[in-house]
């Protein structure tokens, strides 16, 4: 067969798993251990080791696949890694979003292009690696819950920690467009709860009104985000150039004349790299505890404020001559350069924990993300396919990992 027959094959065999991945409705938070069990029966069919780890109610899956080399030369394996989950479907769409629908050279679907493309392509070429006679092994991990903080990768870490060989590199496929990203930020996101006391609203000082309270937080977070703005730091290669402070819900209160007891409001941090977000968020604490808690417990001392981490995850920053880097770009026909990204992934997290530089590099644009008719343009799905196969070229020659 030559070598654009087997790729259109490889790609006809990625649509159709695609198709499979998207009927998988993989919300956040919800189970996706269909979904999991289908892309394990594919990858143990084909001879792949594999292992999952789960979350306490076993609702929510990862899976962890190993494809090992037939004529091993001892170099280090590589990791492909996407989530599993996608986002809840919004109003506004023109087909139904769990049913994968192309039309003018693009495939509608919910998670088309965030992320299950990309495994598509993953496991449309897995029969390839398998057939050949690979001299460097290559691991697949697939997780759940990275829309709601990057939750089901770290158990995934904590096997991969137990490893007697780690990868030496890996790349995590959300959208870019196919380009190679070797930074991204960091996100820490929090809810506070403020505790004031009720009284009647013709008596308010005889009560402690928590949305005023809660007021005088977002603009203390309001005016860091403002002296941020002035003073860094900036990185011009982000759209967003610094670090964002967003306070993005608010609620409190029961009625109009009644001083509100309680308000509950949530904040994120998205953060350059080498922007000192611990001080950051040291700030906030101080703030509660020396200037917005005093007054209020002046007037009754079982008032309070506490915040909470919601969820968190550290940003990424690769160097440009990263092994990693030079070797995604040389498998891409048209890479223009790297990029820096506003969004987050779970490639700040392999790097960080266990050491092992990571990309992101993935088919669709995080334009089409997150929306009604979110879609993965048929181009883009064909350039992950043809990347994919170089690089098992690379697996099967292994010079390029020694």
């Amino acid at each position: 067969m030559s070598t654009e027959n087997n790729l259109k094959s490889l790609y006809e065999n990625s649509i159709k798993i695609l198709s499979d991945l998207i009927a998988f409705k993989t919300i956040s938070g919800e189970d996706n251990n269909s979904l999991i069990n289908y892309c394990d029966d594919i990858l143990k069919k084909l001879g792949a080791t594999s292992f999952k780890t789960f979350d306490k109610e076993k609702k929510r899956a990862n899976l962890f696949a190993t494809l090992k080399a037939k004529k091993p030369n001892a170099k280090v394996p590589i990791i492909l890694s996407g989530h599993t989950d996608v986002v809840p479907v919004s109003k506004g769409w023109s087909s139904d979003p769990f049913k994968a629908t192309i039309k003018d050279d693009k495939l509608y679907g919910r998670g088309s292009c965030d992320m299950k493309g990309f495994i598509a392509c993953v496991l449309a070429q897995v029969p390839q690696m398998t057939r050949r006679s690979l001299r460097t092994s290559a691991h697949i991990a697939l997780s759940y819950d990275e829309e709601v903080g990057c939750i089901g990768v770290r158990r995934l870490i904590e096997l991969m920690a137990t490893l007697p060989v780690r990868p030496m590199m890996g790349v995590i496929g959300e959208p870019t467009g196919m380009q190679v990203v070797r930074a991204h930020k960091g996100k820490q996101a929090f809810r506070v709860t403020v505790r004031g006391r009720s009284s009647h609203s013709a008596y308010p000082t005889e009560g402690v009104n928590a949305v005023d309270t809660a007021s005088e937080l977002v603009a203390y977070i309001r005016r860091l985000q403002q002296n941020i703005r002035v003073h860094g730091p900036f990185d011009d290669a982000y759209t967003v150039p610094n670090t964002t402070l967003h306070v993005g819900t608010i609620h409190g209160g029961t009625a109009l004349n009644i001083v509100p007891e309680k308000c509950v409001l949530e904040f994120e941090i998205r953060y350059l790299p080498e922007q000192d977000v611990d001080r950051l968020v040291a700030d906030i604490r101080g703030h509660i505890v020396t200037v917005l808690e005093p007054p209020m417990q002046a007037v009754d001392p079982d008032t309070g404020i506490e915040i909470e981490v919601l969820t968190s995850y550290p940003g990424l920053s690769i160097q440009t001559d990263a092994k990693v880097v030079g070797l995604v770009q040389s498998l891409l026909d048209d890479a223009e350069g790297t990029q820096k990204i506003s969004f987050g992934s779970e490639a700040g997290l392999f790097t960080g924990e266990l050491g092992i530089p990571a990309v992101v590099c993935g088919p669709g644009s995080i334009q089409q993300a997150h929306r009604a008719d979110e879609y993965v343009s048929e181009e883009q799905l064909d350039r992950c396919m043809r990347f994919v196969s170089k690089l098992t070229d690379l697996l099967v020659d292994g010079i390029a990992f020694s």
